[in-house]
């Protein structure tokens, strides 16, 4: 019931509206019952302002006329609704802004019921109403130096019954005083002044038509309630994506650029139900950053989608171009136009601002071929995306293309459709691409585990039991693979040899050559256990191998009797008992092809230990940003070597620790018998 009392209202409205286009008589007759007239006038008109023309005793005669009457079929460019009528500078008065009057003398049968007065839904850009000389409405802020003036929205005045003058019948004078911004002319052709007549009627009539024109707004803004949902969606995936996976910048870019025009659209939903800012800070907000940001965010979006080369440079010219674009958007808008850039200077600054405009959109067109040149299948799946993207942004200016249809008696409006289609396809896209990239995570997380298991077998979890000697090692790798290595290789004479090494650069590609490295110190090992002759053999197989890494290693021989031979390649020194063997430094393995090696001798006595470590341990670091140093390293180097490596990752693991200690126990002989 309440649905159809609504229909019977808006047909009554109808009604009414087509019957008064048949009175073009300034003087009305208006009988009112429980229903509504639209008052089409024609009303008189006249530019500029006198507080005198509010009077119901003024002469208007020799004003012109200005019919309010719609035209069948128009529509509001802005919301899409239907009844508009074009303003004054589409009726004489091109490019004046300022103040303006209209007045119409009505003659009302029952002026002691409760009447109301509808303004129209369209407007520019504030007004005053007066009934009778007396004030009772306006919108907009009214003081001597102009109008605060907010996105245009429907109000409805009461009209005192004391204001009529309290007679049954007689003429009554509504006189609106209008006033425009400088700046709106250059936003748009057609305005000034009431674009739709205003409707008298009795008040619970006119509130009911303005619950009519909230759901025509509803109805109106249907596909922009259908974008905002998927964009809300697709700024939530794009950002999960990119918590996800760090490594793809488009997951970004896209977030923030839904989240941009979430905003813009947002506000443009709430600027219809409230007053939420002043025109002038609304327009410099949606034209000045909100667009402009949008463009350039789409532009970075795809750059980053499609990877394309010399992002860095497309970044300047995109937020450059971007900063024109607002800047010039900001010289046409009030304040700034008509008060510190003068209104003539619109001659060239619209062009420029079209210019811009089509420049951002020249390099979304570049950045899309060069995808498509990159990758061809993901390039021409994106393509329809980017060209409903180009649709959504550009129509009404430069394509001539109907902007709003009705479907089902919903407002469809073209741009929104057309970044609603983009929106899905970007989304389809990108879980796409997130799928993708998981199996190739999956590819690379078994081709890791394939080399940690190679390196396993590489690198010895348990150190064979040697006779004269307790030996013990930790390995502990900063990623799943790593790059120190260390071999423990003990001589049928008696003899003990150990190598312990570091790769620089961590991951698979170190592993790689951490494989490399242990194959040929097994290989010479067969031939010699010489530390100098070891290094050099090592030197001479990795020169030109290393891939622009390199290798330190220190060699370390201890025979059955004690005696020691150490060589180092650029690693950390050996500790001796908590001393730091004393040892010429040499250049890393794999830099120079006839690089020498020094080594030190001295005889290892029953009970000394020999400490070896990577430099994982020296550059371990805590949360304040402090390395555990060689001082701290000195003073534990002495000790186990699970109780060094535990130490040091305790401190903060930066890089792969290997500690390997070495103590001789006895004689040979002795640990023989």
């Amino acid at each position: 019931m309440r649905r159809f009392r609504h229909l019977l209202l808006a047909l009554s409205l109808t009604l009414s509206i087509i019957a008064s286009a048949n009175f073009a008589h300034a003087q009305k007759q208006v009988v009112l019952g429980n229903s509504t007239v639209a008052l089409n006038g024609p009303w008189k008109f006249h530019i500029g302002d006198n507080m005198a023309w509010a009077s119901p005793n003024f002469d208007d005669s020799g004003w012109g006329t200005m019919d309010l009457t719609p035209p069948p079929g128009s529509v509001d460019p802005i919301t899409g609704i239907g009844g508009f009528v074009s303003g004054w500078t589409a009726h004489g008065y091109p490019g004046y802004s300022g103040y303006a009057w209209y007045r119409l003398r009505v003659n009302i049968q029952d002026k002691q019921s409760a009447l109301a007065l509808k303004m129209p839904d369209a407007f520019e850009d504030a007004y005053q109403v007066y009934v009778n000389g007396q004030l009772v409405g306006e919108f907009g802020r009214f003081t001597k130096h102009g109008a605060t003036h907010y996105v245009h929205q429907p109000r409805a005045f009461s009209m005192p019954t004391r204001v009529l003058h309290g007679n049954e019948s007689g003429p009554v004078t509504i006189a609106i005083r209008m006033w425009m911004a400088a700046a709106t002319p250059l936003r748009e052709a057609g305005v000034g002044g009431l674009q739709g007549p205003p409707v008298l009627g009795q008040a619970s009539a006119i509130h009911a038509l303005m619950r009519t024109y909230r759901d025509a707004i509803d109805r109106a803004q249907a596909s922009t309630f259908f974008v905002m949902e998927i964009e809300l969606l697709a700024l939530l995936v794009a950002f999960g994506l990119f918590w996800l996976d760090r490594s793809e910048p488009a997951y970004l870019w896209l977030g923030l650029v839904c989240a941009v025009v979430l905003i813009f659209q947002s506000l443009i939903v709430l600027q219809f139900r409230t007053i939420w800012a002043a025109g002038i800070f609304a327009g410099l907000l949606f034209y000045a950053v909100l667009l402009p940001a949008s463009l350039g965010l789409w532009v970075l979006f795809w750059g980053y989608w499609f990877r394309v080369d010399g992002m860095a440079r497309l970044q300047r010219m995109v937020w450059g171009l971007a900063v024109l674009l607002g800047v010039s958007a900001a010289m046409r808008l009030a304040p700034v136009s008509g008060h510190v850039v003068p209104v003539h200077a619109n001659v060239w600054l619209t062009p420029l601002a079209m210019v811009l405009q089509m420049l951002l959109g020249v390099l979304l067109v570049w950045v899309t071929v060069r995808g498509i040149r990159k990758d061809r299948t993901e390039g021409w799946l994106a393509l329809p995306a980017v060209l409903l993207l180009i649709i959504s942004v550009y129509p009404t200016a430069y394509l001539g293309i109907p902007v709003w249809f009705v479907l089902f008696g919903l407002g469809v409006s073209l741009p929104e459709v057309s970044i609603f289609v983009s929106l899905a396809i970007i989304l389809v896209l990108l879980l796409r691409r997130f799928l993708h990239g998981q199996r190739q995570r999956e590819q690379w997380k078994a081709e890791i585990e394939q080399a940690r298991q190679v390196q396993q077998l590489l690198i010895p979890e348990a150190v064979p039991a040697i006779p004269g000697f307790t030996v013990e090692s930790e390995y502990h790798p900063a990623q799943h693979v790593g790059g120190d290595f260390f071999q423990v290789l003990p001589g049928k004479d008696g003899s003990i040899l150990t190598v312990v090494g570091d790769v620089s650069g961590k991951g698979l590609k170190a592993a790689m050559l951490v494989s490399l490295i242990v194959g040929t110190i097994r290989t010479l090992a067969k031939f010699t256990r010489d530390p100098m002759e070891m290094l050099q053999g090592l030197n001479e197989r990795l020169s030109g191998r290393m891939q622009g890494h390199f290798a330190t290693c220190v060699v370390l021989h201890i025979a059955a009797h004690g005696e020691t031979t150490i060589a180092n390649a650029g690693h950390l020194a050996p500790y001796l008992n908590g001393e730091e063997v004393t040892i010429a430094g040499s250049l890393p393995l794999g830099i120079a092809d006839a690089a020498e090696f020094e080594h030190v001798r001295f005889t290892l006595q029953p009970g000394d230990r020999l400490t070896l470590m990577t430099d994982g341990v020296v550059e371990a670091t805590n949360e304040k940003r402090e390395l555990f140093g060689f001082e701290r390293t000195q003073q534990i180097s002495n000790r186990p070597a699970a109780a060094i490596a535990d130490k040091a990752k305790a401190f903060g693991q930066q890089d792969d620790i290997t500690v390997v200690t070495v103590t001789r126990t006895a004689n040979l002989e002795v640990a023989l018998a």
